[in-house]
């Protein structure tokens, strides 16, 4: 069975650093996430509050680089919490634990290897493998130092491809 979900939106308030009992961090926050299409009526897109929650390290990442407004993709699971509310009515809440959060500003707002606060660009996100010329994920992969298309000439005369 599969359950992964991957969110993109933007930080509804600052999110908050917690510890629990044991000293683990963990921090919640709200993204708002446009849908795909437009309301018939109005002509306006409607918009999702999605709860996220994030443990450890992944949230300590959040709580020191993210901040209300900022865009952000969460990837994580979807999970169905049921509680009581303070009358002892059931309740059901859908949040999102998030395993992995990235910066999604455009890449004017975070250039180079980190974005405008200093901060990497993604928390759990791997680093790139280098290949060809020592390039790594940013310029391409295997391609020619100062060659930004990320594509890189094959020599046609390679007998060794199994192709």
């Amino acid at each position: 069975m599969l359950n992964r979900i991957i969110i993109m939106g933007r930080l509804v308030r600052d999110p908050e650093l917690r510890t629990t009992q044991s000293g683990v961090s963990v921090t919640s926050f709200t993204l708002a996430v446009d849908r795909d299409f437009k309301n018939r009526d109005s002509g306006e897109k409607s918009t999702d509050f999605i709860d996220v929650v994030a443990w450890r390290q992944t949230a300590e990442f959040i709580c020191k680089y993210f901040g209300k407004g900022r865009m952000a993709v969460a990837e994580g699971r979807l999970q169905i919490r049921d509680w009581k509310d303070r009358d002892g009515n059931n309740r059901r809440s859908a949040e999102v634990v998030a395993d992995n959060v990235y910066f999604a500003d455009s890449k004017r707002d975070s250039a180079g290897g980190s974005d405008s606060y200093g901060a990497p660009r993604a928390y759990g996100a791997p680093a790139a493998p280098a290949y060809g010329g020592g390039q790594s994920y940013g310029g391409g992969y295997g391609a020619p130092a100062g060659d930004s298309s990320g594509f890189a000439e094959i020599d046609d005369q390679d007998g060794d491809l199994p192709f």
